[in-house]
């Protein structure tokens, strides 16, 4: 499985962010895709107020000030389809 992070570079809640999924990663297997949203102005232009955001197969997740709790619920009912 994959996670799309998308983020920006000096960012205090991407940092976090990037550590819970990097936490979540002892117990879940997936690939953390960080993505710049500076580098592709669409993308820049989507998420520009809500970065961090989580993406788990296609769908937001959590975005701001990313919780554990939402992501491994997520990550749980993944695991079960």
């Amino acid at each position: 499985m994959k996670i799309n992070l998308y983020s920006k570079t000096n960012c205090p809640l991407c940092d976090k962010a990037k550590q819970v999924l990097q936490e979540l990663q002892n117990e879940f297997s997936f690939q953390i895709n960080e993505i710049d949203i500076y580098q592709d102005d669409t993308l820049l232009e989507k998420y520009q107020l809500m970065i961090p955001v989580v993406e788990i197969d296609g769908e937001e997740v959590d975005f701001g000030l990313v919780q554990k709790d939402v992501i491994r619920k997520r990550l749980l009912e993944a695991r079960k389809s």
